[in-house]
């Protein structure tokens, strides 16, 4: 099975939902992978939640069904990176 990733971008600031700025596959999602760890991203396997986030369109707002999931992760990255005293 192919590894799949989808990145979201989410400003607290700005208000606005969450919404996916890269997605793929194999060669595609490993990229995404390691330019998150090169830039100190928190990363969250969930097979599931990646299958839901590849189908929607870059830079598509993530639908009001996903909004429990991507909070949920969302607050455990936060928890994680005030942890490692990182300040997203």
């Amino acid at each position: 099975m192919r590894k799949k990733a989808a990145a979201l971008k989410y400003d607290v600031e700005s208000g606005k939902v969450p919404q996916v700025v890269a997605k793929g596959q194999g060669r595609i999602a490993e990229k995404i992978i390691s330019t998150a760890r090169e830039h100190g991203v928190a990363i969250k396997e969930d097979p599931n939640l990646v299958a839901v986030l590849s189908a929607l369109d870059l830079y598509e707002e993530i639908p009001e069904s996903l909004y429990k999931a991507v909070a949920e992760i969302l607050a455990e990255l936060y928890r994680i990176n005030k942890k490692a005293g990182r300040d997203f």
